[in-house]
Formats: structure tokens, sequence, C-alpha cells
């Protein structure tokens, strides 16, 4: 961090690494009258950046540019800014009046520069046809033509007292490539006692993570008033809290838990406001909380896998495509071996009162399954070298085993050559549900790429005893139950 752009009045007594970027006003020699003007030196007067536009002298014309100097967040001071800052949008959502019947205000805004220093900013209702189209949560821009002043020391969403205001003369524009890289996300997560003792305070806006253990909706299809969705989130050592969000943000969750198709087991909810109820602990959800389940986040993608690695007692496994994102020249034959032994997709030896067979099941189905994707459930099974008679299998084969599954199953040329026998599940109904009505599409085409659409006939099975392994490839025959 050495040679750090910074303003004159950012200075302190003593060496400075720091870097200032002046204007030379005027200079003049330094005598020393009581040794008949003997020549000490030369001395000069500077000007910054935060009172050059107030002169006009034609030298100065040339360093017009020096205004919007390059700085942190943490070198902001209160009063209308010269100076330029990059930012990331983490999130944004719109104030409202809740005593004027939810009167729109504005819209309100997290920002994050490179030094992991988060500041809230403001743009008024007034603004908001300038800059809302622009605002795309993640992107990084830069402003300029701010004003700084201080924030309200209750509901504060940052650890800065400091909150931005935009100005008709504020500029935010996108920044394709930062001065500095600027981290991906941030947040202020507290555990368990330190929300105890932010409760009933309306001091600070925290983050929360957690692992969901129950949820409950009173949300109806339509909604109707008083929505509501509660959730029960295990935090550290085993404390539990009630998580609840109100009408249009309940309304959004229930949505997005219905499309999801499977229970998240991972929650990060930002700036919820800690309350304790009745002796309990209750979390409120907050206009600025935003929700994002299992690996949204790189934060929830932690947790997510330390879960996993304490429920199966194996270490927690990256995505697949994550183990292969470097870029690499790879033969042909390097290629179709790397298709054959990579674990993305699970096989199931399915049978009912007619006969047995081999089905196999990719990411989407699985995730729909058991909240976890193809590849993440294939490395919970055996190994090659480990007979699958004499291990346990997994807890998500045991809940499969026994039941009865409506499989939607995808028939092509490929199921009808004699090294490939099998079926590919594009669909999985319980028991209770209904199947999907086919669509009818034009030219649709022939989809034999392996994933979970276009179905083409639905079986009545039920699970076998062990029967699900992870694939070997995609030439694997055997009927047989097995963990590969």
């Amino acid at each position: 961090m050495a040679n750090v752009l910074v303003l004159l009045s950012d200075l302190h007594s003593g060496r400075s690494s720091s870097a200032v970027e002046v204007g030379l006003l005027r200079f003049w020699e330094a005598r020393n009258v009581r040794r008949s003007g003997e020549l000490m030196g030369v001395d000069m007067l500077l000007l910054d950046s935060q009172i050059l536009h107030h002169f006009r002298s034609t030298f100065f014309s040339e360093k017009s540019a020096m205004a919007n100097v390059l700085v942190l967040l943490s070198d902001l001071h209160s009063g209308r800014s010269s100076s330029a800052v990059e930012v990331r949008l983490l999130r944004f959502w719109e104030a409202r009046n809740v005593r004027r019947s939810g009167e729109l205000m504005g819209v309100d805004m997290l920002l994050l520069d490179s030094q992991s220093t988060m500041m809230p900013a403001t743009v008024n209702v007034n603004r908001l046809a300038t800059h809302l189209t622009n605002l795309e949560e993640g992107s990084v821009y830069s402003l300029t033509g701010f004003e700084v002043t201080h924030c309200n020391q209750n509901y504060r969403l940052s650890d800065s007292s400091l909150l931005i205001r935009f100005t008709d003369s504020t500029s935010f524009k996108k920044v394709t490539e930062p001065a500095v890289p600027i981290p991906l996300e941030s947040f202020r997560f507290r555990n368990y006692s330190e929300m105890l003792g932010l409760a009933n305070s309306n001091n600070q806006l925290p983050d929360l993570i957690g692992e969901i253990t129950a949820v409950k909706s009173t949300v109806t299809d339509p909604p109707q008033d008083k929505n509501r969705v509660m959730a029960t989130i295990r935090m550290d050592n085993d404390t539990s809290v009630t998580m609840s969000l109100f009408d249009a943000q309940a309304v959004k969750i229930h949505n997005q838990l219905e499309q999801i198709g499977v229970d998240p087991r991972v929650v990060v909810a930002t700036s919820v406001n800690p309350k304790i109820v009745g002796g309990r602990l209750f979390l409120n959800a907050t206009s600025g909380t935003h929700i994002y389940f299992d690996k949204q986040t790189d934060a929830g993608e932690r947790l997510f896998y330390r879960l996993v690695e304490r429920d199966t007692g194996l270490p927690p496994v990256a995505p697949l495509l994550k183990s292969y994102a470097k870029v690499e020249k790879l033969s042909i034959s390097e290629l179709n071996d790397f298709v054959v032994t990579a674990t993305y997709r699970v096989e199931m030896s399915i049978a009912d009162e007619t006969g047995e067979g081999l089905f196999v099941a990719f990411d989407g189905v699985i995730a729909k399954l058991h909240n976890m994707r193809a590849h993440e459930a294939a490395n919970l099974l055996a190994g090659d070298d480990v007979n699958p008679e004499e291990t346990d299998a997994p807890p998500f084969v045991r809940d499969m085993e026994g039941k009865s599954y409506t499989f939607q199953v995808k028939v092509g040329p490929y199921n009808f050559t004699a090294n490939h026998q099998s079926f590919t599940i594009s669909r999985i109904l319980g028991e209770g549900e209904r199947a999907p009505q086919p669509e009818f599409v034009e030219d649709g085409g022939d989809d034999d790429n392996g994933d979970d659409n276009d179905g083409a006939g639905l079986v009545r099975r039920k699970m076998k005893d062990g029967g699900c392994s992870k694939s070997a490839g995609p030439s694997a025959k055997s009927k047989k139950a097995r963990k590969a």
C-alpha cells in the first residue's frame, strides 16, 4: 500500500509513504537574514484538488484533470467531494416511508472498495430517473461528484459513520477494469452471542449465515394480506434463531423457494434486525435484507461443504467444473478419458414386478431430490476398490430405498444400441405428484445431451435396496445394483 494517493488534508507529521497530486501556486528563495541573506533553500505553496476549482488562473487550465483524484472510501470526509472512488455495488433496494403508506423516497445501496471498506449510499427519488437503469448488483463503478454526510447512527448497515449522497452532478459509471481489484462480496456476520448483544438496540443491522432446519410460509396463491415466511436457522454452537420476512419480501422468498424445487440447506441474510421476544431471539428482515441460498455466495458455499463433511465424515468436494476451470491442451484420448471417468452422473438400478433396468440421473434430477449435484452425490459413494455389499449406503441412498417413484425417461436412438441399454431420467415424481402435461414445440429437434429436459415416457418403478452408483463412463452396462 505504499504511495497511496491521498489529499493534503490527510497528511500527518512524520515521514510519509503516501502520494499527493498538487498544483504549484508559487515559489521563492528562503534566505537567512541573520547571516547576510545566506540562501537556505526554496519555499513553495501547493494546492490540491479539494479547492482547485476555485481558481481560474490560466496556468491551471491544463491541470483541470487533477480534480476527481482517486481515493479510498476511508479517505472521505463530510462535505462535497471532488474526489473519485472505485467501488463495487454490493446490493441496492427501495427506501420507502412507512409513515406515508410506503411512499417511495429513493434507493439505498451498499458500496465496497478495494480495502473491503463498506459504506452506504443513497439516491433521492428525484434523481432515480438518471441512475436507476444503470444500477447492477456486483458491478464496479467510478463514482464522482457526490456529497458525504454523517449517516443515522441507528440501523447502521456498515461500520462506517459516513453516508454518500448522490447529487445533480454525480457521475456513476461502470468500470470494466478497476485500478485495484475489489472483492466480490463482503458481509458483517455476527454469531449468536453478538446478535443477543445487539437485540432491541436498533443500533446495527448485521448479516446472518446458518443452516436452515425448518421453513414455514403463510403465503397463499394468489398472495393475501399479512404474508409471512419464517425460517428456523441453526447458528454456531447449535443455537437456533427464527428469521421472519413479511409482505412483499415474504412473497418473493416463497416464490423463490417454489422455483428452486428443493429445500435449501444454507442461508445468508443481510441487514437483519435482532429482537428478543418472550425471552427468545428473533431476526426480522428489513428493507435492506437480501437472501442467498446454498452456493449463491462464496461464504454460503464454504458452509455448505462443511455441513456435507460433518454429515458424511468425508472431506468436502469442490464442484467438478471448478476443478477443471484451468485452460490446458488435451488430446482426443485424454478428453475421452475425462468423459469416461468424470463422476457427473448417478446410475440407479431400478426394478418393478416385470424386470430391472439401469437408470441414469444427471445434476438437475439429483439436485431436486437431495439438494446436491450429481457429482457431489457420486463422491459420497464407495470407490471402485470397495465391495458395496460391505459398506453402508450414504443417507441420500437410504432415503430412496424401497420407495416408489414415477420416472420420466427419454428414449432415443442411443438407447437401442447394444452397448447403451440404459435410460436417462429427465424428471422424478414422488408419490402423489402429478405428471406434467406434454409440451409441443415446432421443430424441437432431437435432444440427446443428457440434461434434464424433454422426457418422452413415464415409468412407475420401485427403488431396489442399494441400487445407486456413480457413473464409470458412458459404456456402463451392468444392471446389478452396485456402487462404483
